[in-house]
């Protein structure tokens, strides 16, 4: 397994945290805002922008066509990275995942998932995870707070900067560490950062946004104008099983999420995947599958089962394939749109939060 660990950062760092605000905190509208309080020309700001974003430097003075005097400006009063990639592991199948270190010494994680036409990129929105869900490394170590507009986008940037010059990053899921929908406020300026002039270019058709199920924020996004695809981690069908498998789902309920997801199809359009982590002897029996096929067969709506990765500690395990291909032709056979999602890193630390509570045991010697 090729890995490299304890990477140099891509730019200059200290012992000492930084005090000086992160560059990609800063929107579109921020930087032409800073354009003209240094008496710059409008267009500067997305001249900066094209640098970052379209042409992966990493630092300021890469930007040989921007002043001089600019460039020092922008390395005087910004960071541009908020921290340094400490560990970075690529997988037989060309999945890599990074794990970065930022300023705090807080750890996130980030993945390349390649596919013979796109590049997808897995992103992390909080340092670890409070909702608990029973097969997650993410939550074990519990939350400890969102990450910020910039940090968000670092992952991205920081991936885009592995591709080979021909390359391109083509979609983005945000299902990494962290309840994307508990850190709306960071998650839709990055996502917008993106969309707008100067940035990636990528579209709502190609950014998934993935929930364990918070009704309220779930309308909230349907209405912030842009239609991202959204996922819902429903994992079971009924509320008692749930309830095992999610906590949280005990302060909401199945029937609320449903209602919150059919409202979000109704505002964008966009037909809402349910993902179905499948646990062997848990939620994997026939009996489930018939009621996660009523419940979901009269909606707009595709299943995406998750085959459990195996993570150290918890004892729980994906099923054998046959249980898992009958699970599939029950939904089938129920009028339920579903494919099995296939696995990715799989000789790595593939689960979600798995590198990043590696590192945490190491660090404390236990």
């Amino acid at each position: 397994m090729p890995e490299r660990d304890n990477l140099p950062a891509l730019s200059p760092m200290t012992d000492q945290p930084s005090q000086r605000p992160l560059f990609t905190d800063l929107t579109r509208a921020g930087l032409q805002e800073w354009c003209t309080a240094h008496g710059l020309p409008a267009y500067r700001a997305d001249q900066i922008r094209q640098w970052i974003f379209g042409k992966r430097v990493s630092d300021f003075d890469a930007m040989h066509d921007v002043p001089a005097a600019v460039r020092q400006q922008l390395a005087t009063e910004f960071d541009f990275w908020a921290g340094k990639i400490v560990r970075h592991q690529i997988a037989t199948d060309r999945t890599e995942k990074l794990l970065l270190e930022l300023r705090q010494g807080d750890l996130v994680e980030c993945v390349l998932m390649r596919e013979t036409d796109r590049a997808t990129v897995c992103v992390s929105t909080q340092v670890g995870c409070g909702m608990g869900c029973v097969f997650c490394a993410s939550g074990l170590e519990g939350v400890k707070r969102n990450l910020s507009m910039g940090e968000i986008l670092e992952q991205i940037l920081r991936v885009d900067r592995l591709l080979a010059k021909e390359e391109r990053i083509t979609n983005i899921v945000v299902m990494g560490m962290g309840e994307p929908l508990a850190n709306l406020k960071n998650l839709l300026p990055a996502l917008e950062t993106l969309n707008e002039k100067g940035g990636m270019g990528l579209g709502a058709r190609r950014i998934t946004i993935s929930t364990v199920g918070l009704p309220d924020k779930m309308r909230e996004l349907a209405r912030c104008g842009t239609p991202y695809n959204l996922a819902v981690s429903l994992h079971a069908p009924e509320n008692s099983l749930r309830t095992e498998i999610v906590p949280t789902n005990k302060g909401t309920g199945i029937d609320a999420i449903l209602a919150a997801a059919d409202d979000y199809f109704e505002v964008t359009g966009r037909r809402v995947t349910y993902e179905y982590v499948l646990l062997a002897g848990k939620n994997d029996g026939p009996e489930q599958a018939k009621q996660l096929a009523k419940l979901l067969r009269d909606r707009v709506a595709h299943v995406n089962l998750i085959p459990m990765n195996p993570v150290a500690p918890i004892d729980l395990t994906a099923p054998a394939e046959p249980r898992t291909k009958m699970f599939v032709e029950m939904l089938e056979h129920g009028g339920v749109n579903v494919t099995v999602r296939k696995r990715k890193g799989a000789d790595i630390d593939a689960a979600c939060g798995q590198l990043r509570l590696t590192e945490l045991t190491v660090t404390r010697g236990t």
